[in-house]
């Protein structure tokens, strides 16, 4: 949990964005290199790396996602690569919809919006729900809880891969529609 370290913090999955903000621009003062221009070349280095994890951390830890996911790396979980088995029927049908509207279908348009609202509804149900996961992890830290959360994330990751594809082909088509007029 070295991002965590490098930042002064216990290892939690709910941070205080403040104080992470806060932690994060005092230790970038604190091993900024130009305060080691005149120190050993072996001092030098050493402040360009932890300016390095610095940046690195706290990219990492401001993002509840990112820092889940980073969380659970350093427990030693993976998260799954496999699609959720619940969405597997809403990702095939997204699927032949998106392959209509590539194929100039244009009435899929309304399904692949539909499809999206979805999505970003369920993507902000995850989010509450990870958010009160961390609470409860952090307060009570029990393996069965991670591997919840490891499940939330994955079928968040998911969902925002579809999001994320969606409005990609929807963008592209919009695209397609004002260069042809």
């Amino acid at each position: 949990m070295e991002f965590y370290a490098a930042l002064g913090l216990e290892p939690k999955l709910a941070l205080d964005p403040d104080d992470l903000k806060k932690r994060f621009y005092e230790r970038s003062r604190q091993w900024h290199p130009d305060r080691f221009s005149r120190a050993s070349q072996a001092d030098q280095q050493r402040a360009l790396d932890m300016t390095a994890m610095l940046n690195d951390a706290f990219r990492s830890l401001r993002d509840p996602i990112t820092r889940a996911e980073y969380f659970l790396r350093s427990k030693g979980l993976e998260l799954s690569k496999e699609a959720p088995p619940e969405l597997l029927e809403e990702v095939f049908e997204l699927n032949m919809a998106l392959e209509e509207l590539r194929g100039g279908d244009d009435s899929a348009r309304a399904q692949l919006t539909h499809a999206q609202e979805r999505f970003d509804g369920m993507r902000n149900e995850i989010d509450a729900a990870l958010a009160a996961l961390f609470q409860k992890y952090d307060s009570a830290p029990e393996g069965p809880l991670l591997d919840e959360i490891g499940r939330a994330l994955n079928r968040r990751r998911y969902i925002s891969n579809l999001v994320r594809e969606v409005k990609k082909e929807l963008g592209r088509e919009e695209l397609n529609v004002h260069s042809a007029n």
